[in-house]
């Protein structure tokens, strides 16, 4: 344990130097949602006031694009598979096979030490951002729910490590895997609900969704915050987003195992 703390240090420290670069990258971010924000604004103005959508007034929409922003900086994999590609690709994960240092591991505290610094350079521009639109944001009512929400939070960061992990590790067999990424990163921008909430597509490609990881990516731990589940669904999905966790880990392992007997080091 000792030494994944040191590891979460230089991870702290490593990602500390490009601060910056965070920031600069968050600002950049609230662009395509301000732009997502003034769409919604321009088609609930043809709508009566407090008409909704698919149950959505236009502040429950609103609000629902603010806590994507929260979700995202707590849970998003920035830079992680590209890096893990790249130690596959040069040969640099030659000297983790002779540490003793388990690479999953590694990979997953320097992830969290990553989302730790992101998520507290984010606390300035996400509350501002916040306070622009405080008369849009939902509270929720009930305290418990935030300790939910957090729950689904550490599982949608686990799913969203892992889902990237293993696909990284398709590295050990094709040059690029580049095109593998976007693709996963495309499936998770539109099937997790981050263009525009699930609910308001047909009931029967929401079933099919169901069963796949990528509503309970951040759809699912939306709607905790929004309280739009409770009670017996709300245990449902948490214990589907607890499996999908064991599914994507086990995944991730055995893509390990096969991959590593195809390695060869060419590099450092």
């Amino acid at each position: 344990m000792k030494k994944y703390l040191h590891v979460f240090t230089i991870g702290l420290q490593n990602t500390m130097a490009y601060r910056f670069n965070f920031f600069t990258r968050i600002l950049f971010g609230f662009i395509p949602l301000m732009g997502t924000i003034f769409l919604w604004k321009t088609i609930y103005a043809s709508k009566a006031a407090g008409e909704s959508i698919s149950g959505y007034t236009l502040q429950g929409m609103i609000s629902y694009y603010l806590v994507i922003t929260i979700v995202d900086a707590f849970t998003a994999v920035s830079e992680d598979d590209w890096q893990i590609a790249a130690d596959i690709k040069d040969g640099n994960i030659s000297q983790f096979l002779l540490k003793p240092l388990n690479y999953l591991t590694y990979r997953f505290t320097l992830f969290l030490s990553g989302r730790a610094v992101y998520t507290l350079v984010a606390l300035l521009p996400v509350g501002i951002f916040i306070m622009c639109y405080r008369h849009s944001f939902y509270i929720p009512v009930h305290v418990s729910t935030l300790g939910w929400f957090m729950l689904s939070i550490c599982l949608t960061g686990a799913m969203q490590f892992f889902l990237s992990y293993t696909m990284a590790l398709l590295a050990f067999w094709v040059a690029e895997v580049s095109t593998f990424i976007f693709i996963l990163y495309a499936f998770e921008y539109l099937a997790g609900g981050h263009v525009f909430p699930l609910n308001l597509l047909p009931p029967a490609i929401v079933q099919v969704l169901d069963f796949t990881p990528f509503p309970y990516q951040l759809f699912f731990p939306v709607s905790i915050y929004l309280e739009q589940v409770s009670g017996a669904e709300l245990a449902r999905g948490l214990v589907i987003q607890s499996l999908w966790v064991f599914v994507l880990y086990g995944l991730a392992k055995w893509t390990w195992s096969r991959g590593i007997r195809k390695y060869s080091a060419v590099g450092g």
